[in-house]
């Protein structure tokens, strides 16, 4: 094999242990020539090295059945409901043809998988060229729409590549009489140089189109017209069909800060999972059952060099859609796998518009290494197309932590605020342990500024003599990870933290069997989905008896369900507390208030600085409350009254606590990168178009009759169309 070009999802190094292997027919890979783009955009031009092999073992994916499973490294499998037909993530693209599912050019039999968020590169050329084919297949050009170097120097640092109808003509530009191309696209990818390892990593993706996709005009463009012109040079000198492998490494990194739980992380071959008796069956019978009733269905194996089980991971449908809603917030409970139970269970959980927890994937894990948390996370953010969470929580776990920065390396990381303030508890042995809760819960909860909590944080650990306590200082310096305070800039930053518990919690027990696991998890699948389809009736039905004459009650009981009005109801009635409005400070149209607020409990005036943007319409409260919990405090509202604001402005609705929203649970696929000419492109896009109305028709019964007689007018539909004369 010619020298491979490699690239691989966060890795700092290489592992033994190699994650996912694609090969791919490419007849030459010459060395990248400068990149142009369509636009006139500025030129690069880039000398690459030969690159080197790695002789890394790989997990190879194939297309199989789960009896074969134990032969594989890794496996992906979604089932057609009919004929349980595979498909796979990775794909094996040859002379024979492409597998369905792949995306695939229509002309040559190659195939690329789409960008994905911590996708590493050896060269800023290699990254080029990865993109610049992956347009090609789909039928788009692409260009360099901005780069950076170092300092006092001309080395590249980072660049954003777009698609070539990223913007609009500018003012100039539209007085000329060429065509107008472009419109708006947000497709591109950002990547930077990693100095660690010298690898270029991408750390943002955006794969959606606003337009349709033409393989004729994308051959015209310039990035692919010096593509080919250099594949043709290649092909003068090269004889033989080169594969080119993309490898997606599985790689150990060393991380020195503190933590709570420091399992160990030397790797050990020989591990895998335990199996009880009929536990394979059980997993077996789980997947099976799963594939035939949900053909979305997705689960991904890791096995040892010696065919051990190692971990699995799965994820449904419906928890698939579900993230495009609800993927803002992110907790990763570790209970089982860190208190060893018999099921050594990971979940992914999320919260939903009535403020329900709702299931985002799960995972069975051999142990908590740094390489079996980087394996999980990668195989979770694939199955999601990429799109990383905003903010994750998580429990002190040192080298959970230390995958998430390694994966995804955009997200903001919290630590779990109630299980840290248990934890508090149960390791100090403190004298009046029931003052120092309530003086503890004052300095988390009640300090609007950084420099209040620090001082606050200070006299308590000074009175209750705790201050030369080793885990509590170490905890100390992890405090922007877990105190409301820090957080305040972050949307999303803490409110899962407060409201959601894990998806299984007070469900499983440490003895519990494999069998008894999933017996639980589908009923209680089912029970959350029967839940949150009363929770959408009452939600729609609900006609409150207004407690105030204030108008944002009124408005909010019309757009937020029935969960979250009752919480923001709170508010609603607290601004009674709020008895004087002050202006303290103008900026033009920005102008800073002070609003006064009467504690009942303790008969105290406290302060808030709200800060409101009068032409924006924008307002900003020191409590943090839109931040934390997704709605406006009883402050912010004091000020939009006192301005004359009579109802909520529209961003501080956020869609995601809406009952009006029509939430559909089934993926929905574009058919802009549809090549009608490929008889596999037109068989998985007609699949997963009628997967939607089987997702949808299994509802109820209402709902499968009428996606049954759908289905019948639509199969007359097309018979009659084949009977006419081409």
């Amino acid at each position: 094999m010619a020298d491979d070009a490699v690239f691989s999802p966060a890795g700092e190094g290489l592992s033994p242990n190699s994650g996912i292997e694609i090969s791919m027919e490419e007849e030459g890979s010459g060395n990248s020539e400068e990149l142009l783009d369509d636009e006139g955009e500025e030129d690069f031009e880039i000398e690459t090295d030969a690159l080197t092999n790695e002789d890394n073992q790989i997990l190879e994916v194939k297309s199989d059945n789960l009896e074969n499973a134990i032969h594989q490294a890794l496996i992906v499998q979604r089932t057609d409901l009919e004929n349980e037909c595979e498909h796979v993530l990775d794909i094996y693209a040859n002379n024979n043809g492409n597998i369905a599912g792949a995306q695939t050019d229509h002309t040559e039999g190659k195939s690329y998988i789409p960008p994905v968020v911590g996708m590493e590169f050896e060269s800023y050329e290699d990254a080029y060229n990865y993109y610049n084919c992956y347009a090609k297949e789909l039928g788009f050009g692409i260009r360099v729409k901005s780069s950076w170097t170092k300092r006092n120097s001309k080395e590249k640092r980072g660049a954003v590549l777009c698609c070539n109808c990223e913007g609009f003509k500018t003012t100039k530009e539209a007085s000329t009489q060429r065509k107008e191309t472009r419109t708006g696209c947000q497709a591109m990818i950002r990547l930077r140089l990693v100095e660690s390892s010298n690898r270029w990593r991408l750390d943002e993706v955006k794969i959606e189109h606003n337009h349709l996709f033409d393989h004729e005009k994308a051959q015209n463009s310039r990035s692919h017209k010096k593509t080919e012109a250099g594949t043709k040079r290649k092909l003068e000198s090269a004889v033989e069909v080169e594969i080119q492998t993309i490898k997606l490494f599985r790689t150990p990194v060393s991380y020195g800060s503190s933590s709570e739980r420091e399992p160990n992380n030397n790797l050990d071959p020989m591990k895998r999972i335990k199996f009880g008796n009929g536990d394979i069956l059980a997993l077996y019978d789980y997947f099976r059952r799963s594939q035939l009733t949900d053909p979305n269905f997705f689960y991904i194996m890791d096995l040892s060099d010696e065919g051990y089980l190692r971990n699995v991971f799965w994820i449904d449908s419906r928890s698939r859609a579900a993230y495009s809603y609800f993927g803002d917030v992110v907790v990763v409970d570790t209970t089982c796998v860190s208190n060893k139970y018999d099921v050594p269970l990971l979940s992914f959980s999320g919260l939903n518009h009535h403020g329900e927890s709702l299931l985002l994937g799960c995972c069975l894990l051999v142990d908590e290494t740094l390489e079996t948390y980087i394996w999980l996370m990668r195989a979770w953010l694939t199955c999601l197309s990429g799109r990383a969470p905003q903010t994750i929580i998580t429990d002190r776990c040192k080298f959970l932590q230390g995958a998430i920065y390694e994966v995804l390396p955009r997200s903001n990381h919290r630590l779990c605020l109630p299980h840290v303030m248990r934890s508090i508890q149960e390791n100090l042995e403190v004298r009046e342990s029931e003052m120092f809760g309530k003086v503890l819960d004052r300095t988390v909860y009640a300090s609007m500024k950084v420099e209040e909590f620090e001082t606050r944080w200070e006299e308590m650990v000074q009175r209750f003599a705790v201050k030369d306590h080793d885990w509590l200082r170490n905890l100390y310096e992890d405090r922007e990870k877990w105190v409301p305070v820090y957080s305040k800039n972050t949307p999303g930053g803490i409110f899962t933290g407060e409201y959601i518990n894990p998806f299984f919690h007070g469900y499983l027990h440490e003895r519990m069997t494999w069998s008894e696991f999933f017996n639980v998890h589908e009923l209680l699948l089912q029970k959350k989905i029967h839940k949150e389809a009363l929770d959408d009736f009452e939600s729609r039905e609900f006609m409150p008896v207004l407690q105030t004459r204030c108008n944002y009650e009124l408005q909010a009981s019309q757009l937020y369900s029935k969960g979250i009005f009752s919480k923001f109801l709170e508010e609603i009635v607290l601004m009674c507390n709020c008895f004087g409005v002050a202006q303290i400070h103008t900026n033009g149209a920005i102008v800073t208030y002070v609003v006064k607020e009467r504690d009942a409990d303790v008969a105290e005036v406290k302060n808030f600085e709200v800060v409101y943007d009068k032409v924006g319409a924008e307002v900003r409260c020191v409590c943090g409350c839109f931040n934390f919990r997704g709605y406006l405090c009883r402050h912010a509202l004091s000020v939009l009254s006192c301005n004359g604001v009579e109802e909520i402005p529209s961003q501080y609705i956020l869609t995601r606590w809406r009952k009006d929203v029509k939430r559909i649970y089934s993926h929905d696929f574009d058919s802009n990168g549809i090549d009608v000419s490929n008889p596999v492109q037109r068989y998985d896009h007609l699949y997963r178009r009628a997967m939607q109305v089987v997702a949808e028709g299994m509802g109820s019964k209402d709902h499968h009759m009428v996606a049954w007689q759908a289905f019948k007018e639509s199969l007359n539909k097309v018979r009659l169309a084949a009977e006419k004369p081409v």
